[in-house]
């Protein structure tokens, strides 16, 4: 069972047609806000935040081989995100539920801003709304195929086919919706699965273990999902 499953019978494209901004309830409003808002930070930046282009500057600067440029800026997202989960855990119960929900959303922010990064150095444009629809996609992981099914989107899996053709508005509102709804459900599931963290400094080390470990596994997946745009042209 998918994010997206009801008790709704029908054709799941004409369910798809009838989602808009204006009937959608406040949770499915909030979600789309969620998932918004989680781009706009981690792929264009804000204030001291840097943007995905800024990242691939940094890192190309540094580096005149793109795979290195890869390397260099998923290492610094799988480190960033031990320290945001060590962060989180060790303080233990006392400062759980003020510090999860912070974590859960700088963890998204960062892997957005991973997986941009990856992408543009791969060619694609990540102001383009359908690569920042398979973006979004690609930071869910094994639920990306359900919800591409569900939103009536026939991707075949690959992000780099999402990215590289249009996707429906309405079908795009209802895939950043799920997104919004995985990021709601992983502050439960995160405070159930990490209740080692209860216990200061051993919970840090629990938790900038997994975040590191998830992060650097999303990296794997970006780099398998978005490859090289034909005819893309590196610059230092």
């Amino acid at each position: 069972m998918g994010i997206f499953s009801s008790d709704d019978k029908g054709d799941g494209s004409s369910q798809v047609a009838e989602v808009t901004e204006e009937d959608a309830s406040l949770t499915s409003k909030i979600a789309l806000s969620t998932v918004k808002r989680i781009l706009a930070v981690g792929l264009d930046g804000v204030g001291p935040l840097k943007s995905a282009d800024d990242i691939v500057a940094k890192a190309r600067s540094e580096h005149s081989d793109p795979e290195k440029v890869i390397d260099e800026i998923c290492s610094d997202h799988v480190r960033e995100a031990a320290i945001g989960g060590f962060a989180t855990g060790v303080g233990g119960l006392f400062t759980m539920p003020i510090a999860l929900p912070a974590n859960v959303i700088s963890y998204y922010v960062l892997a957005a801003r991973m997986v941009g990064g990856v992408a543009a150095v791969r060619g694609y444009d990540v102001k383009d709304p359908d690569v920042r629809t398979a973006l979004t996609l690609t930071m869910i992981g094994a639920d990306a195929d359900d919800m591409l099914k569900k939103a009536g989107v026939a991707g075949g899996g690959k992000m780099a086919a999402i990215a590289l053709d249009r996707v429906p508005r309405a079908a795009a509102m209802m895939i950043n919706k799920g997104v919004g709804f995985r990021v709601a459900t992983q502050l439960g599931s995160r405070m159930l699965g990490r209740l080692g963290r209860v216990v200061p400094l051993a919970g840090g080390a629990i938790g900038a273990g997994l975040d590191g470990f998830m992060m650097g596994r999303l990296a794997d997946v970006a780099r398998r999902e978005f490859p090289e745009v034909e005819g893309n042209q590196i610059t230092e």
